[in-house]
């Protein structure tokens, strides 16, 4: 795919119906790359089948449309890039900087999961491939949101995996892959991904790959304080008013309710908001579901 001047994405689990939380993260995409002028994407990423609630994928999807949130090329299913996933591991393995591993969880548990050199007492018949780590190998970058970023991979991760032992494709491998293929350039997600950050980027260069800017907002938090999509506060969105609940969003992420106040119509909120976009005004610290619900 060619690659656009400036192009962003979301890219949710199909694991179960949209919370307020991942609406809240698509908005936000979708808010930045609109208010560069730029693309937005769609990706589904069902590489996990384990994880994969039947029906859930369409249901985001028809949500994401339901708000205005269209996308501006097909979506793209992880489930159906095998050969792509498959032609990037066989890379790596075989300019060595992927290798083959039998350790089991209980082996590395030792070293606090992490793997610096192979311990596995037994050997699999179908191991995981790892993605080799030196030492030192520390990543920086600056987050668009929370300022520079730094993370010594090979200390605080060691050798991460990219396809697991049951065959399935890690995440970080498959996101990796599918953000070049996309053309993606501008990547804002949730917090609890900033970790994978520097991973992503290692895998990155060991691959030639370009690497996009990240941005990682605030998470949406449950009555019980834990992410909203762990909590039992996790209900799926109230569709019944589109624009009020994208009214309610914009106020989460720290933008004036004033901007929208003449909008008559869905399209017309879409497009002030758009143009009134202020990423400096997006708040660093989580959220709480009762603010969002108290939210005028």
């Amino acid at each position: 795919m060619t690659s656009p001047i400036h192009c962003g994405r979301f890219a949710p689990s199909p694991t179960g119906p949209l919370h307020a939380g991942s609406l809240l993260a698509a908005f936000a995409s979708w808010l930045s790359v609109r208010h560069q002028g730029g693309r937005w994407l769609l990706r589904v990423e069902d590489v996990d089948p384990p994880r994969t609630v039947p029906g859930a994928a369409q249901s985001q999807l028809a949500l994401l449309r339901h708000m205005g949130l269209h996308p501006d090329g097909p979506v793209l299913w992880q489930s159906q890039r095998e050969d792509a996933y498959q032609h990037a591991l066989d890379a790596l393995v075989a300019s060595g900087q992927a290798f083959a591993c039998h350790c089991s969880r209980s082996e590395l548990a030792a070293s606090g999961g992490i793997h610096h050199r192979c311990v596995a007492r037994h050997s699999r018949p179908d191991p995981a491939i790892r993605l080799r780590v030196a030492p030192a190998s520390v990543v920086s970058f600056g987050d668009t949101l929370r300022g520079p970023q730094q993370q010594d991979v090979h200390a605080e991760v060691g050798d991460f995996v990219l396809r697991r032992a049951d065959g399935c494709w890690a995440y970080q491998m498959a996101v990796v892959v599918d953000d070049a293929a996309q053309g993606i350039t501008e990547v804002v997600r949730g917090a609890d991904l900033l970790d994978s950050t520097a991973r992503q980027i290692l895998l990155q260069r060991a691959l030639g790959l370009p690497t996009p800017t990240y941005g990682h907002l605030p998470l949406l938090l449950g009555a019980d304080g834990r992410k909203l999509s762990k909590s039992e506060a996790a209900q799926p969105v109230d569709e019944g008013d589109p624009m009020a609940v994208l009214r309610q969003l914009w106020q989460l992420l720290g933008q004036p309710a004033a901007a929208l106040a003449g909008a008559a119509t869905h399209a017309d909120l879409l497009q002030r908001a758009a143009a009134a976009f202020d990423r400096s005004r997006v708040p660093l610290h989580d959220i709480s579901s009762r603010q969002a619900h108290s939210s005028p």
